[in-house]
């Protein structure tokens, strides 16, 4: 009983030690109403899909605020003069 025991309490402990927390990912859309929290329903990747979802109901759809629309910085733009029709440069 005590071998049955400490097996089952190794299993737990690796099963517990192996697994990985998933994946959080951020969509553009949220769906809000008065079926949802104050953060609404934000699992929407498009307003399209969100107006589907919330038709019929007491829902409409927003642009999720925390959503990186700018994730990665514009390319930096090159600097020079501008050359204007006649000047022949």
């Amino acid at each position: 009983m005590r071998a049955l025991f400490l097996a089952a309490l190794a299993t737990g402990a690796l099963a517990a030690y192996s697994t990985s927390p998933a994946q959080a990912t951020s969509y553009p859309y949220c769906m809000k109403g008065q079926d949802y929290g104050a953060n609404g329903d934000c699992s929407f990747p498009s307003y399209a899909a969100c107006a589907a979802a919330a038709s019929g109901t007491y829902s409409y759809c927003v642009r999720n605020p925390f959503f990186a629309l700018n994730a990665y910085p514009d390319t930096p733009r090159r600097k020079g003069r501008y050359v204007y029709p006649g000047q022949g440069y």
